[in-house]
């Protein structure tokens, strides 16, 4: 097997927007740019996390490795083969070796199934478990690797009968029950009591060295990503900005951008009252992916920009050291 599980390569998704009739007329289109070119190679059994603001893409991104949307142009390569574009009987193959993990456990669960019929609804659809004690055994499995015990109690109980907590542990089972090589989670945490972050992030990091899992950690909270993963990738209106070692990112970042999420992030610091005064950005609204700035994404908001930054082309992922690359054209002068 290739070291690399995942390479995605130029990955676009474009959505049309509604037209005016002139526009039609005229047979002129326009396009959100929610994902605008991403690469990115995450190795076998490593997490990667894929941070940035609300709307910048990265969910958009699990998606279309999930397979749950068609890319507009790119690759995804899975296992060294090229994934695409998919008929159903290789979708179906490709969904049991990558998994996704959503980020409301209660909507992604139906809540007339009880948590045994939860978990046995993949079983069935990819035709395991070949008698019924064969698949309770599966689903027993499942939750006891999930701390969800005594297994027999919580599988007569509907999604509602659990906390949140307990609810995300059931939707991690039902991905784990297929055996993947490779979860999706998607903002796993966010929708759980802080008290509960700490150990639904805590279980993840076990089932990853036990059962050599592969992780796209997809999250805003950059705190959550530096403890959980091994390297992050940061998003800014459809690209990657920056992407570096997890420690190297947080304690060296090279990007504006990625300077102002840290720098947001809020710490029990005595005397640091406003925090809002503090951001290393400017003031107003984060431009829409239908109307993109020319050259660097970020000048509108980055304090550093000067004309080069719009004047010329959008800034490439350069190498400042340690596989760690940032696309500003200003590193040097501003570092």
């Amino acid at each position: 097997m290739p070291d690399n599980i995942l390479e995605v390569k130029n990955l676009t998704k474009w959505f049309p927007l509604r037209r005016g009739i002139w526009q039609f007329l005229r047979g002129q289109q326009r396009y959100a740019r929610a994902v605008d070119g991403v690469s990115f190679v995450i190795e076998r059994g490593e997490i990667l996390g894929l941070i940035g603001e609300s709307g910048c893409g990265k969910t958009t991104t699990g998606k279309l490795i999930m397979k749950l949307m068609e890319a507009s142009s790119g690759e995804i390569i899975f296992n060294g083969e090229n994934v695409t574009h998919l008929r159903r009987p290789e979708l179906q193959k490709y969904r049991r070796s990558v998994q996704m993990i959503f980020q409301d456990p209660y909507a992604s669960m139906n809540p007339r199934f009880k948590i045994r019929s939860v978990l046995q609804e993949p079983i069935v659809i990819h035709s395991l478990g070949r008698s019924y004690n064969e698949r309770e055994a599966m689903i027993t499995k499942a939750l006891e690797e999930v701390k969800l015990m005594p297994a027999t109690d919580f599988m007569s109980r509907f999604p509602h009968m659990l906390s949140g907590g307990q609810r995300q542990r059931a939707a991690t089972a039902r991905a784990l029950i297929l055996t993947p090589s490779m979860l999706v989670a998607d903002e796993p945490v966010s929708m759980i009591d802080l008290s509960t972050r700490a150990e639904i992030l805590q279980m993840m990091k076990t089932l990853h060295k036990e059962l050599n899992l592969t992780y796209l950690y997809i999250t805003h909270d950059l705190s959550t990503a530096r403890y959980f993963t091994d390297r992050i990738a940061v998003m800014y209106l459809g690209k990657i900005v920056e992407i570096g070692a997890a420690e190297d990112v947080v304690e060296k970042p090279g990007h504006p951008y990625t300077r102002a999420l840290i720098e947001a992030v809020c710490e029990p610091v005595t005397g640091k009252l406003d925090l809002i005064k503090h951001l290393p950005i400017k003031e107003g609204e984060i431009p829409s992916p239908a109307n993109i700035p020319k050259g660097c994404r970020f000048h509108t908001r980055c304090i550093h920009a000067k004309p080069e930054c719009w004047e010329q082309a959008e800034p490439d992922l350069i190498e400042i050291g340690n596989k760690h690359k940032v696309a500003c054209r200003r590193y040097n002068e501003i570092k």
